[in-house]
């Protein structure tokens, strides 16, 4: 369990650094809070962040669920994957937004394969 312990710190270090990275692009392009939109750059460093929120908020249970149920170091190998795919995600959108697919699927692809995996192994238990 060490292994999914260290990489959900990573997660969490990595979604605060994008956290600070809006904040250095709040002040570098002069947009006061509350907005959430001005600059274009701001914006999509905004959304960066914020749509790594929505993925952590399935993501974590999920490797921490699978960690426990199926297998701890196939768990944090898929938090590698996230975690890569998230700073894959931040160097394409920050780019342009349309070439954003393959660091979301490394994102999103992690979730559904462990939440599927879950879910055949709590009703294979029930049966």
């Amino acid at each position: 369990m060490d292994y999914v312990i260290i990489v959900t710190v990573l997660l969490l270090l990595q979604y605060a650094f994008f956290g600070v990275q809006v904040g250095s692009m709040r002040g570098r392009h002069e947009v006061k809070a509350p907005a959430t939109s001005g600059d274009p750059e701001f914006e999509r460093m905004y959304r960066v962040h914020y749509n790594t929120m929505e993925q952590l908020v399935m993501f974590l249970p999920l490797m921490w669920l699978f960690a426990h149920y199926v297998n701890a170091i196939w768990a944090a190998g898929a938090g590698v994957v996230f975690l890569v795919g998230r700073f894959l995600y931040r160097s394409e959108y920050l780019k342009d937004p349309a070439s954003r697919s393959p660091g979301f699927a490394l994102t999103f692809l992690p979730s559904a394969v462990m939440a599927i995996w879950l879910l055949v192994v709590a009703i294979r238990n029930l049966l």
